[in-house]
């Protein structure tokens, strides 16, 4: 018994590592500045990681059903990009909010029907098109910020209805229809059921081309938006606006547990990896520590999410095999029983 539970308590923790580890990454920060947890700092860390968390939900979902997309960062600079030009050149906004979703919706669309369609590698795909549209979003501004926007819809980026900024109500929204999603609809067990077994879904009749292909659709659309939201928040748009976000998505997501493999994750442990990037990196400009230091330390915490990705599959199929062998032994002893 008690290696049974020993067993269960090693996986409980491999499982839910990153939340303990946000919490002591917390306790250290607050020791070394009390400012740290001040209502305003917790408002400013939620700020700063909402479009981050907007882009890593739908790279989640793509990543539980054994795909990634790399190209998402770049999918939310040109997407404000040519929502930025539309926007100046017809002088509406919603022109320019629609022009810049349906681009995102396009490349997600292209990454789709390339990579289940085709049968192409998903990483070499996007990891192409990530060096694609952001040349491109160069190519279209001339390597310059796009200025000039309507005044309203630079006001969209600090509205805040009942004194919560826009942004962090789209992400509550997005986290409670993520976990609704994978939870308890048809779609949310099809993802899982494609990430982990691709086959055994052919043959029970899911419509796999389909679930990948809309997968692909609603995470560039939403990388459309979060490029579309960035530029109101920053009044402007620049042709590097949404660089490096994709692997700040997949550290995010990595940290929260989602399988790399596929067939298996959880929305509220991908919170706990939003909210350990958001902290580490708010602690580490508190502490005055420098820009380049702080890279390199994002950089490891993904090798980090790697690593602990690693751990948690191997704990799991531990676990499994674990199990596997007790009911066997229970199964042998109640066959001598008799």
């Amino acid at each position: 018994m008690a290696k049974i539970s020993s067993e269960r308590l090693r996986l409980m923790f491999v499982q839910n590592g990153v939340l303990f580890a946000l919490i002591a990454l917390i306790i250290l920060f607050a020791a070394l500045n009390p400012r740290f947890l001040s209502i305003n700092n917790i408002q400013t860390i939620v700020l700063q990681i909402a479009e981050l968390g907007l882009i890593a939900l739908p790279v989640a979902f793509l990543i539980m059903q054994a795909n990634v997309d790399l190209s998402v960062g770049s999918v939310a600079t040109l997407s404000a990009v040519v929502g930025g030009l539309a926007m100046v050149g017809s002088g509406s906004v919603f022109v320019g909010i629609a022009v810049g979703i349906l681009a995102g919706a396009a490349a997600g669309l292209l990454n789709g029907a390339l990579i289940s369609l085709a049968g192409l590698n998903s990483f070499v795909v996007t990891l192409g098109f990530m060096s694609a549209w952001s040349g491109l979003a160069l190519f279209l501004t001339n390597g310059k910020t796009i200025t000039g926007l309507p005044a309203e819809f630079t006001a969209l980026g600090s509205f805040a209805p009942g004194g919560i900024r826009i942004q962090i109500i789209l992400l509550v929204l997005a986290l409670v229809i993520a976990w609704y999603v994978l939870n308890h609809t048809t779609r949310g067990r099809e993802i899982l059921a494609v990430g982990g077994n691709l086959r055994a879904s052919q043959l029970m009749g899911l419509k796999v081309h389909n679930i990948r292909v809309s997968t692909y659709v609603v995470t560039g659309a939403v990388a459309g938006f979060v490029g579309i939201l960035l530029a109101a928040k920053l009044g402007a748009v620049s042709p590097i606006v949404g660089q490096g976000m994709e692997l700040s998505a997949l550290t995010v997501v990595l940290l929260g547990g989602v399988a790399f493999e596929g067939g298996s994750g959880r929305i509220r442990s991908v919170l706990y990896g939003l909210a350990f990037v958001g902290v580490l990196k708010n602690g580490l400009v508190i502490m005055g520590i420098s820009a380049y230091i702080q890279t390199i330390l994002v950089g490891l915490t993904l090798v980090l999410a790697v690593a602990l990705d690693r751990g948690i599959q191997q704990a799991v199929a531990k676990s499994i095999a674990s199990s596997a062998r007790r009911r066997a032994r229970r199964l042998d002893n109640s066959a001598a029983a008799e």
